[in-house]
């Protein structure tokens, strides 16, 4: 989709489509000029079709009278005063939505609403990124393409030419992120015959090959991590033929001197619980057991596309977790790279067991702070369904920066404990520690506890999106969340 920044009349416009909103019962300034200019058929159309302005609804007129566009689409934002850069993101995703097969040119007013606390680049950042979500389709394994990629050239509307040099940057911006995004929806998507670890390792090589000045890759194989004691790890890809690999993506941005900021994703590609079978209804879902490492890729994607300057270093602990004569058994008990032993009770909960030595792991790098993220808990779906993603930190002040990127981001998080009183229930009566908590409450605190006792040597959080990194039904698909979160945070260190 082709981006456009001008001002722009809304009555005036000969173009396909003209987006204009109504919040509520209140009218954004473009939607009040063609009321006018339509001596009120506006108002009267809506209100005969018992328009409300509610978040999402849409609307489309033909040949309204007064505008020289062919359509009007009317967007519903909710209340004004409530609107939010998650609510803007919506608006612009009904939109592009409503017009899958209708003009293929538009002229967006959605940039006028003054959305809670974003000014006008963020407002159009969100726009262009919301936009590109919508038009996203993932249709490599129909044997029948969409052929009708629906809109194709959107024109933002800015208040005067002065706003155009920050507007192209937000532009830019808003595709660099939503190129994230739809890299990690499209990994999250691909089937687990396609996606086994060493094929995500192969697009993490195919990505460096294209920026090699500004990416370094590498692959660690199961005899590498055998070498460095990742027994944790591989008792999880030992079950299964695809073997197992750590995938390190280092994007060099920032100042030599600079630590980076190190992004951990477990990348189970597809998870059959193991000796713990899973049951069979809904299994097909745990081929988004990788989104966590999806989302990593996702932000390797973003960062080489803005050119962010800042020092990451991205890790996809890759692994099937699958049951076999030589699986791991419930009661086994593994040595991590840390030096520290668990006791397996439960093969169904290996993210954390492939995770905590990829946590051990990164410690080389001496970075600033390391956030790992993972479809984990079922335990932190039951807790905050599937808006929200969870999230865990010792550390206030990181966790807060976290907090307030994924406010402005609109790829929201809320803050769970990682206390010392939830660390007995890990107790192993063989083991340093178990894989699981002796109570059947709390499971996605006492994952996140699990891996705090490997991050003791630096500044850490968690995100638990198993919630969140995917919608099933009827939209069924990766969302690619926490890509905008995670790249909102690291705009924000390189502008603090």
């Amino acid at each position: 989709m082709e981006f456009q920044l001008r001002q722009c009349d809304p009555a005036q416009e000969k173009t396909g489509t003209v987006i204009v909103a109504v919040s509520g019962s209140e009218f954004s300034a473009a939607a009040r000029a063609l009321d006018e200019a339509s001596v009120g058929q506006l108002g009267r159309a809506l209100k005969s079709a018992g328009f409300e302005g509610k978040p999402g609804q849409v609307l489309a007129l033909y040949g309204l009278a007064g505008s020289a566009a062919e359509q009007v689409l009317v967007v519903g934002t909710g209340e004004l005063k409530d609107l939010d850069s998650r609510g803007l993101q919506r608006a612009a995703v009904a939109a592009v939505k409503a017009l899958g097969k209708g003009p293929k040119k538009a002229v967006s007013f959605l940039t006028e609403l003054e959305a809670r606390d974003l000014p006008l680049e963020d407002r159009i950042s969100n726009i262009v990124r919301a936009s590109l979500e919508g038009s996203y389709r993932f249709d490599e394994f129909k044997s029948k393409k969409n052929g009708d990629k629906g809109l194709n050239h959107l024109t933002l509307a800015i208040p005067d030419k002065s706003a155009a040099t920050a507007g192209k940057r937000a532009v830019a911006w808003g595709q660099a992120v939503a190129a994230g995004i739809n890299r990690a929806r499209d990994l999250g998507n691909t089937p687990p015959n396609v996606c086994h670890p060493k094929y995500v390792a192969e697009q993490a090589k195919a990505l460096g090959k294209l920026h090699e000045k500004m990416l370094d890759v590498k692959v660690l194989g199961e005899a590498d991590m055998k070498k460095l004691g990742m027994g944790s790890f591989l008792a999880v890809s030992q079950g299964s033929d695809q073997e197992g690999q750590l995938v390190i993506m280092d994007y060099k941005g920032g100042k030599k001197s600079e630590a980076p900021v190190v992004l951990v994703g477990k990348g189970i590609t597809f998870d059959t619980g193991g000796i713990s079978l899973k049951p069979g209804a809904g299994m097909d879902e745990m081929k988004f057991d990788m989104c966590g490492a999806a989302s990593v890729l996702g932000v390797m994607t973003a960062l080489v596309e803005s050119g962010l300057p800042i020092n990451v270093v991205g890790v996809m602990a890759c692994a099937e977790n699958m049951p076999s004569g030589r699986a791991t058994r419930p009661g086994d008990i593994v040595t991590t790279m840390s030096g520290q032993t668990v006791e397996i009770l439960n093969t169904d909960a290996e993210g954390r067991l492939v995770l905590c030595d990829a946590l051990t792991y990164v410690g080389r790098y001496k970075p600033a702070v390391v956030i790992d993220i993972a479809t984990l808990t079922g335990a932190c779906v039951v807790a905050l369904g599937k808006v929200v993603s969870g999230l865990f930190s010792p550390s206030d002040e990181l966790a807060q920066e976290l907090l307030d990127a994924g406010q402005r981001s609109g790829d929201r998080a809320w803050r769970m404990p990682v206390w010392q009183d939830y660390q007995d229930m890990l107790d192993s009566p063989f083991a340093d520690i178990a894989n699981i908590g002796n109570a059947p409450n709390g499971g996605a605190i006492t994952a996140a506890c699990f891996l705090a006792r490997f991050t003791k040597d630096y500044t850490w959080a968690h995100l638990d999106i198993a919630g969140t990194a995917w919608l099933s039904g009827a939209q069924k698909g990766a969302t690619g969340r926490p890509v905008p979160l995670l790249m909102q945070y690291l705009k924000q260190r390189v502008e603090s």
